[in-house]
């Protein structure tokens, strides 16, 4: 199986970019309150750049009630004052250009805070201007919510509402009010909201839960499910939810339409990208980002699959077959709602997770920390600050450790912030052992690696621009091919405890790059011993 990108035109800068997620609260306080915001992140951009990332993805930063950490918007077109100002973000996207970087930004459009103003005029009463710029049902005669739809963090996604008789639906939390898509006020008022940004210069958008914008229109009950299909986004939310099918709150027909309609406002200015979080089916994900509307649909299938080389091989053959033509890869493997993929796979896997994420076809997502290998922190009762947790009192099930605040020195706090200051999560004893000043003076840590890695990426014509190749079927390897006209490279993953010997493809070939202190420079032909637990790119010199 093998695939390349048959396009005509210039090549969009995100087919050759990495994309860097930044969530906010935890990259870098930059005024001593112990909560990360643009001022930490405008003074870690040499860092961003360094690495070799082309755009970084801000996690909501508008003003906020904080109950699901920015994602319950109360102002769209504000910058909430614990990230800084209007003013700060103008610095940030100044100062992020003048290095090369790119500014993504989160758009949260299926739901607003309760304490919008939007909501807040809906609460006034059935004749108010907002009201239905969100979704309001009567009881049903038996005086229960419309339907059966679940809240994505346990229990009805129904609230009632008292003083006028109503419920109204909530995907997530019960002040996270959904918006109402299938209201042309509600689409153009988001478009605006787009634009605003835009003329401010940033350069695109992840469109948060886009998979959920539309629901259906007769408010059918979802069917019920298995565990597999309570919460599409796993994990520890999976146990929050009803088991239930995602038939009427997700995935509507109209949403392809929809996410046209936002690729119009984006095309209203150059060279501006959307990424939409899907999760759906990884066929369904395929298929809409090969539709007009999203750039990027995001696949997040890494987080889930056994990691082993022939669950590994399948996912990579399956995805390739099912992207349409023109539609262009991604994949992810942390984010802020997942266990990091250090705690995943574990410390001997890492490293070749990262390889692996860095050398598919298409745009990889990095998540902060994960350039350092970073593995989910343990974060104690009482400071547990994830609404998903509290709402349900089992404060195991929380995203917190997937969270702690980025380690950059060896100082208390790891520098997140200052000595003597509280951060918004602990900063754990070890990590100053793994921070980023800690690795740059290791050569043989994941941070030095990490960024050998991007440069021999973006100098390399086969991982930029060739087609994938999946050639080993063994649990214990992973073997890649990538081809363009002008190169060819084999990458080579182990997933072992032990050395495996592995046949080459015909030509002769040059050890390029390794994970561990091995030595590059050697000319193979026919196989290759790869030790344990060590990743290695190959390019042919020779083609026979």
């Amino acid at each position: 199986m093998s695939r390349s990108d048959g396009s005509s035109g210039p090549t969009p800068w995100w087919h050759e970019g990495i994309l860097y997620q930044v969530y906010v609260p935890s990259f870098q306080d930059g005024n001593g309150d112990g909560f990360g915001d643009l001022a930490g992140i405008i003074a870690r951009l040499d860092h961003l750049a360094e690495l070799g990332v082309a755009a970084i993805w801000l996690t909501p930063i508008h003003e906020s009630p904080l109950l699901d950490l920015g994602y319950d918007v109360a102002d769209y077109r504000s910058v909430g004052r614990v990230f800084g100002d209007l003013g700060r973000f103008d610095e940030l996207v100044a100062r992020a250009h003048a290095r090369g970087l790119r500014v993504l930004m989160d758009l949260v459009p299926q739901h607003t805070s309760a304490e919008h103003p939007w909501f807040q005029d809906a609460l006034g009463g059935r004749d108010s201007v907002h009201r239905d710029w969100y979704l309001w049902h009567d009881p049903t005669p038996q005086g229960g919510p419309p339907n059966n739809w679940a809240s994505a963090f346990g229990g009805s996604a129904w609230t009632f509402d008292a003083p006028t008789g109503q419920y109204y639906y909530h995907a997530h939390l019960p002040e996270q009010p959904s918006l109402n898509w299938r209201n042309p006020h509600v689409r153009r008022a988001m478009f605006d909201v787009m634009r605003f940004w835009f003329d401010r210069g940033v350069d695109g958008f992840r469109v948060d839960a886009v998979w959920r914008l539309i629901k259906d229109e007769k408010l059918r009950d979802n069917p019920p499910g298995d565990e597999g299909d309570s919460f599409e986004i796993g994990g520890a939310l999976a146990h929050m939810a009803v088991r239930q099918v995602q038939k009427y709150t997700a995935d509507q027909p109209e949403l392809p339409g929809l996410l046209a309609e936002m690729r119009t406002v984006a095309d209203e200015y150059e060279d501006r990208v959307l990424l939409g979080e899907l999760h759906l089916t990884l066929e369904r994900v395929a298929e809409l980002g090969g539709r007009r509307g999203l750039d990027i649909a995001m696949n997040f299938s890494l987080i889930d699959v056994p990691w082993r080389g022939r669950s590994l091989g399948e996912l990579v053959r399956r995805y390739e077959d099912a992207l349409p033509p023109g539609a262009w890869p991604n994949w992810v493997l942390s984010n802020h709602d997942r266990s990091r993929v250090a705690t995943r796979v574990g410390e001997d896997l890492v490293r070749g997770a990262l390889t692996l994420l860095l050398t598919l076809r298409g745009t990889p997502t990095l998540y902060y920390g994960d350039e350092l290998g970073l593995p989910d922190a343990p974060v104690a009762a009482s400071r547990v600050r994830d609404c998903a947790a509290l709402r349900t009192g089992d404060l195991t099930l929380g995203r917190d450790p997937e969270r702690m605040p980025m380690p950059w020195t060896r100082d208390r706090n790891a520098g997140f912030t200052g000595p003597d200051v509280e951060p918004w999560l602990p900063v754990p004893e070890w990590a100053t052992r793994v921070s980023v000043a800690a690795q740059e003076v290791d050569p043989h840590s994941t941070l030095r690696m990490v960024r050998s890695l991007v440069r021999y990426r973006q100098a390399s014509d086969a991982l930029l621009h060739g087609s994938v190749t999946v050639l080993s079927d063994d649990d214990e390897l992973l073997v890649l091919l990538r081809e363009s006209p002008r190169e060819a490279v084999v990458i080579a993953i182990s997933l072992t405890d032990r050395s495996r010997r592995l046949a080459l493809p015909a030509g002769s070939w040059t050890t390029e790059w390794v994970t561990g202190p091995g030595p590059v420079g050697h000319v193979l032909t026919g196989a290759l011993v790869l030790p344990a637990f060590e990743a290695m790119i190959l390019r042919r010199t020779v083609a026979r």
